[in-house]
């Protein structure tokens, strides 16, 4: 448990280290990302963005649970 809780903590660390080069490959603005935009308003949920995220983490886990 607490090798997990710490490859996690790397991963958020990282992560939240590479954002700002993330934001800028378009990472979060990928096709299939859901946009609602209103006046006043508006509705952002990364569909896309959440999938190819997950897949990486997924793979991640799974090579260093090998």
């Amino acid at each position: 448990m607490a090798r997990t809780l710490i490859v996690l903590g790397v991963i958020l660390v990282v992560a939240g280290l590479l954002w700002p080069l993330l934001g800028r490959l378009g990472l979060g603005h990928l096709p299939g990302d859901i946009v609602v935009r209103r006046e006043g308003f508006v509705f952002y949920f990364p569909l896309t963005t959440m999938v190819l995220v997950s897949a990486v983490v997924s793979l991640l886990f799974w090579l260093f649970g090998r």
